[in-house]
């Protein structure tokens, strides 16, 4: 476990939040991950800590509305997300790209596990996943 710091592109939203890499990260491939490329580490809400910018986020839902996916209202990076699962409960998404001190060696290292959340098949991955 190890405390990373974030931030948006423009610096506007800053987080830290406590990753343990080596125990895995995702990709999905739905249509706003996929879209994003989005490539996160899941977090519990304790381990999650919002530093600045809450004023400059904005929050984009979808289906069911229950995901935030939030982004920065000044250069549009999604830094985060928040939500609840079945697998994980409540949970913060954290962008990995998104990680300031984070060294490539790491996130190299980090396993990925993917996801099949086009087709609604959390268990199995997809086929492809090259591209994610």
């Amino acid at each position: 476990m190890k405390t990373y710091h974030g931030s948006c592109h423009c610096g506007a939203v800053r987080f830290a939040a406590d990753i343990d890499l080596g125990a895995g990260t995702i990709k999905c491939n739905c249509s706003f991950c996929a879209k994003l490329r989005f490539w996160p580490a899941i977090v519990a809400p304790n381990a999650f800590r919002l530093l600045a910018g809450e004023a400059a986020l904005g929050d984009y839902r979808f289906l069911s509305g229950t995901e935030q996916h939030r982004f920065c209202r000044h250069c549009g990076i999604h830094a985060f997300g928040i939500g609840r699962s079945p697998r994980w409960g409540p949970f913060y998404a954290v962008n990995l790209a998104c990680l300031d001190d984070a060294t490539p060696d790491e996130l190299a290292a980090a396993p990925v596990t993917y996801l099949d959340g086009r087709n609604e098949n959390w268990d199995t991955p997809p086929a492809a996943v090259r591209h994610l």
